[in-house]
């Protein structure tokens, strides 16, 4: 049974959520606070999470910074981030500290299960079709799901992971932002480029020599990105 964290300081939104999780199978444990969830992550408890759904407008600690703070505790955990307004830059800041998705409140049982599917299989061992990859010091081992830069290990969450194991898979192929949204996020619906955008910013920050100079991920303006060098 997988086991959800859910980060919500509204009492009557949390208890809702919470028993919408339960009655899909979820376990869950419950978090009003970043501080509370961040003592759980950091506890006995914090073990068995799977996934936390986080809401960003926390008091005290808000819901940026603990996005900021799981990252930096674990590369694998999926967080999935929950928006009262949509507000573009909110969004924008939240995927930028390390969430894999987002919803915006107030959000259908069906939407939210959806996300935390999508996400959950995503985390799952699974490597994507193409050859291994020895680029220019990036090498990537599709069995083994690792990744390694200069002989030094880089440790992927897995949205990054899968995206990069989809650009990969063939070198020189041209892939639109809905192509990646469909194949890596599974979203059936199209027009969320953010959450490509986003993640493309996190994985070259970590494979490129010079992000803003990528040599692995390139763009290609007006149709999306393609791995390898122009």
């Amino acid at each position: 049974m997988p086991h959800v964290l859910l980060i919500e300081d509204d009492a009557s939104v949390r208890d809702g959520m919470e028993l919408v999780l339960r009655r899909h199978g979820y376990g869950v444990d419950t978090a009003a606070t970043g501080e509370q969830a961040l003592a759980l992550l950091a506890g006995e408890q914090g073990a068995r999470v799977e996934l936390a759904v986080l809401d960003l407008m926390l008091p005290g600690i808000d819901g940026f910074e603990v996005c900021r703070r799981i990252r930096a505790r674990s590369a694998t955990l999926p967080v999935i981030m929950l928006t009262a307004r949509g507000d573009d830059s909110d969004i924008v800041t939240g995927l930028e500290a390390g969430a894999d998705d987002y919803v915006v409140k107030p959000v259908t049982a069906p939407v939210l299960e959806a996300r935390i599917r999508a996400a959950l299989r995503r985390a799952e061992p699974s490597a994507r079709k193409g050859s291994d990859a020895d680029l220019a010091g990036l090498v990537i081992d599709r069995a083994g799901l690792t990744v390694a830069k200069n002989g030094a290990s880089v440790p992927l969450p897995p949205t990054e992971l899968r995206l990069l194991l989809e650009l990969s898979a063939s070198p020189g192929r041209v892939l639109s932002r809905e192509q990646l949204l469909e194949s890596v996020w599974d979203h059936t619906f199209l027009g969320d480029s953010r959450l490509v955008d986003a993640a493309v910013g996190r994985l070259r920050a970590k494979i490129e020599d010079v992000p803003a100079k990528p040599r692995y991920v390139q763009t290609v303006r007006g149709f999306g990105y393609r791995f390898g060098p122009l």
